[in-house]
C-alpha cells in the first residue's frame, strides 16, 4: 500500500510542477488572457523581418505585441494593428519605427514618443511610420559605390 501511495505523491509533484511550467511559460510569451488590451494602427512602407508576434516596445521595454498585417490593395501599403497594454497611453503625435536588435538579432516596432497632451484611443492610427530597411540593399549600396545620382 505504500508503494502506491509514493506512487500517487510522486505523480502529484511532477504533474505540479508541469502545469506550473505551462503557466510560467504562457505568461512569459505574453499569452495572458485578460483582455486588457486596446488596438493602434500603422501603415507601412515595408515591414521587412514584421510578423504576427513581433514585440512593440517603448524605450526598450514591451508594451505591446503585433497582432495583425495586411495590405492594402489600394495604396500597396502593410497595414498592421498593434495590441498595446491597457495604461501605456502614446502621445498622438508618436511614431512606429521598424528597428533592429543589431546585425543578427530580430526586427521590433518600436514607438517613439512625441510630446503631445493628448493620447491615441482604441482604434486610432499612428501617421508617422518608418518601414524596414534592408540590410542586404545598404550592403549593396555600399559595395558598388552607393551614388544612384
Amino acid at each position: 500500500m505504500s508503494e502506491n501511495t509514493t506512487e500517487v505523491l510522486v505523480g502529484g509533484v511532477v504533474l505540479a510542477a508541469a502545469l506550473g511550467f505551462a503557466i510560467f511559460a504562457g505568461q512569459a510569451a505574453g499569452l495572458s488572457g485578460s483582455g486588457a488590451d486596446y488596438d493602434l494602427n500603422a501603415s507601412f512602407r515595408s515591414i521587412e523581418g514584421i510578423g504576427v508576434g513581433t514585440d512593440v516596445r517603448l524605450a526598450g521595454v514591451k508594451v505591446g505585441t503585433v497582432s495583425e498585417v495586411s495590405l492594402n490593395a489600394e495604396t500597396f501599403r502593410a497595414d498592421v494593428e498593434l495590441s498595446m497594454q491597457n495604461g501605456i497611453e502614446i502621445p498622438d503625435d508618436s511614431a512606429a519605427v521598424i528597428a533592429s536588435e543589431g546585425l543578427l538579432g530580430g526586427n521590433f516596432v518600436e514607438i517613439v514618443p512625441g510630446g503631445s497632451p493628448y493620447a491615441l484611443a482604441a482604434g486610432d492610427e499612428l501617421l508617422d511610420t518608418q518601414g524596414s530597411v534592408s540590410l542586404i540593399s545598404l550592403l549593396l549600396k555600399f559595395v558598388s559605390g552607393g551614388d544612384d545620382g
